[in-house]
């Protein structure tokens, strides 16, 4: 269960769909690109090297916190993190994103994709717990890929616009689709499950790219693996998040996977989206990170729209529709954050 000090946090609260005093905000990507300071402690460290040092780990997750009144921290990591644990080639390169060594082919290629242990990952325990010990009674959220997204990745051999080999394979393959799908999904539950271990009082399934496939395809070919995730991460009792980009169309489909939360992207109006996601479920989202180059009453405008609509949602994160964009001014993000606060404070009965 979540440990005692978080339960009562207005984030904890919201993705329960409890009452909250105000909506709680954190943004994705808070901890990166867009802080100087981020910058200069990264310099020279390869982001996968980064995320393997538990220190730099918890520097790097805790700098936003010293910034903005965010109502959680996100674990400083990358999701092909536990890829790279189990013995894949795979890096990431600067400017592109993750790139693997060799593309996967054929069913030989599944012997890359062992389970994965808490030993491969020790400076993952290490981090969150170090964490837990500075964030008291501010909760940290855990997270992994989306089965689809990592499988995207090592189809694609790195980024791909269209995931147009990706969904080949799903089309034409679909007993290897499945055992490659129940892979990765394996090692998402062991990933995640060693951040709850370590004292994580949330987690969130980022299967980014999986706003590429038909609400019949995402049914048949990813919805029983994302289930499964879901449902072994039940008896831990930490409210568990689910989001990708551009899912508009599968939004209803995300809240049939177990999701406590299910993340909306800035496609979609919150109270549409509120229609559209099955009943006992919490919204998360969701400002255009590109509204946040705009000037500061636009920021304003839409940010009030945003928690407008939300009300329309059962319990309501404010976020972002996806990652914080690298040329973000961190005072815009810390104006956002108390804006936020201040214009959903509700008032004492």
């Amino acid at each position: 269960m979540v440990t005692q000090p978080t339960q009562s946090s207005p984030f904890i609260r919201a993705c329960r769909r409890e009452p909250v005093p105000r909506t709680p905000v954190w943004f994705m990507r808070q901890a990166g690109r867009s802080l100087p300071e981020y910058r200069r402690v990264r310099e020279g460290i390869p982001m996968l090297d980064s995320c393997a040092r538990p220190e730099l780990v918890t520097e790097i997750t805790l700098q936003p916190l010293r910034r903005y009144d965010v109502d959680a921290a996100i674990l400083f990591s990358d999701i092909v993190v536990p890829l790279r644990a189990v013995g894949v080639d795979v890096d990431i390169k600067p400017g592109v994103g993750p790139v693997v060594g060799r593309r996967f082919r054929d069913a030989s290629d599944l012997s890359w994709l062992r389970p994965l242990e808490p030993a491969d990952v020790p400076y993952i325990t290490e981090a969150v717990r170090s964490l837990v010990s500075e964030l008291g009674e501010r909760p940290l959220i855990g997270f992994a890929g989306g089965p689809f997204t990592l499988a995207s990745y090592l189809i694609e051999g790195g980024p791909s616009k269209n995931h147009d080999r990706t969904r080949a394979l799903m089309y034409g393959d679909p007993t290897l689709w499945h055992r490659l799908m129940g892979a990765l999904a394996g090692i998402a539950i062991s990933f995640l499950q060693v951040q709850i271990a370590a004292g994580a009082s949330a987690v969130q399934l980022f299967d980014s790219w999986v706003g590429v496939v038909s609400p019949e395809d995402y049914r048949r070919a990813i919805l029983p693996h994302t289930s499964r995730i879901f449902a072994a991460l039940a008896p831990a009792g930490v409210p568990r998040i689910h989001f990708g980009v551009g899912t508009g169309e599968l939004l209803g489909l995300l809240g049939e996977t177990g999701a406590d939360v299910v993340g909306v992207d800035w496609r979609i109006p919150l109270d549409e989206a509120a229609r559209r996601v099955p009943p006992g479920k919490a919204l998360q989202g969701n400002l255009d990170p590109a509204v946040l180059l705009a000037p500061w009453d636009v920021v304003e405008s839409r940010a009030r729209e945003v928690l407008s609509r939300g009300r329309a949602a059962e319990g309501h994160v404010f976020n972002l529709g996806h990652g914080v964009l690298p040329e973000t001014s961190p005072d815009t993000l810390a104006r956002l954050a108390d804006l936020v606060h201040d214009a959903s404070a509700r008032t004492p009965a």
